[in-house]
Formats: C-alpha cells, sequence, structure tokens
C-alpha cells in the first residue's frame, strides 16, 4: 500500500507541476529566464519609441522641406515682381529714344509741320507697341453710357432726343488691357 500511496503523491505532485505551468509558473525541469529571445526581439514599449521617433523624423523633415518650398516661393514672386513689367519698358524705350531726338530737333526746328508730323509719328509708335502688348482703346463717343466702362463727369442736355443716356463727349479716353478695363473712360452724359 506505501508503494500506491507514493504514487499518487508522485501523481498529484505532478499535475499541480503542471497546473502550475498553465498558470506561467515555470517548474523545475525548464529554465526560468529566457534571456537569449528577449534580448533579440524587442518589447512592444520599444518598437512604439522606435516607430515614434521614426514619424518624428518623417515630421521634421516634412517640415522643413515646406519651409524651403515656402521660401523659395516668396523670393521668386518677389522676383517676379520687380521684373514683370520689364518687357513693356523694354519695348518702350525706343520711344522715349524717339522723343529725345524730337526735343533736340525742335531747337533748330523752323517748320513747325514737320515737328508736328514727327511728334505725331512717335505718337503713332507708341500706340502700336502698347496695342502689340494688349492695350486697347475703347470707343465711348455716341454708346450708351455703362457705369461699367465709363466715368460720367458731367451731364448736358443731349443735343438730340436719341443721345439721351448716351456719350456725348469724352474728356479722357478709357483703356482695357486684355479685355480688363484699366481706366474708365471720363465722359459727358446727355441727359
Amino acid at each position: 500500500m506505501l508503494k500506491k500511496k507514493n504514487k499518487g503523491n508522485s501523481e498529484t505532485q505532478e499535475n499541480t507541476a503542471a497546473t502550475a505551468n498553465g498558470n506561467g509558473q515555470v517548474d523545475g525541469n525548464e529554465p526560468t529566464n529566457d534571456t537569449g529571445t528577449t534580448a533579440n526581439t524587442p518589447s512592444a514599449e520599444e518598437k512604439f519609441k522606435e516607430e515614434l521617433t521614426q514619424a518624428n523624423d518623417k515630421y521634421l523633415r516634412l517640415y522643413a522641406e515646406f519651409d524651403n518650398f515656402r521660401r523659395r516661393t516668396i523670393k521668386e514672386r518677389e522676383e517676379a515682381r520687380k521684373t514683370e513689367g520689364k518687357d513693356v519698358i523694354v519695348a518702350l524705350l525706343p520711344v522715349l529714344d524717339d522723343f529725345e531726338r524730337a526735343l533736340r530737333s525742335m531747337d533748330n526746328a523752323t517748320d513747325v509741320v514737320s515737328v508736328k508730323e514727327g511728334v505725331a509719328l512717335i505718337q503713332h509708335k507708341l500706340k502700336n507697341i502698347l496695342s502689340q502688348k494688349g492695350l486697347k482703346e475703347m470707343q465711348s463717343v455716341g454708346a450708351t453710357f455703362d457705369p461699367d466702362l465709363h466715368e460720367a463727369i458731367t451731364s448736358i442736355p443731349a443735343p438730340t432726343d436719341d443721345m439721351k443716356g448716351k456719350v456725348v463727349d469724352e474728356m479722357e479716353k478709357g483703356y482695357e488691357l486684355n479685355e480688363r478695363v484699366v481706366r474708365f473712360a471720363k465722359v459727358v452724359v446727355g441727359a
């Protein structure tokens, strides 16, 4: 009988050891500290820290890249603003030269007609250059008054009934640049 009890006791000890293993405790047969696998595989906390540092690094690089882009575009815009009228100015330089020649020739000129023709040629050249750049004169006299195109200086009694509400006279011409009004025509309207 003693032998049976010993067997029973040993079985219960083994069962309790197996139960203890099932609860997460380690029995004497297995190593208690698995340092080899822990050192090779990082813990979840270390993984998250590494991912966080990588995300922060990406964010800082992206922010720096965007900041450089913003500075570069601001600089390019400033340079473009400084030189945006360059082509018009370069096109107008020959007209300026013509005016200087005309002024020099007026000192020695005795014939007013030739001076008048020279000034008319310079004006024609200037108008051609500006029209090539997209500037267009607005025709206002005889047109119906339009506050989007005209600026009324005054109104006078209309010479005829069909001129009521229409432009009778033009004090300053209006101009459009590429189909947009850049200067309103100053007009006199018939009432």
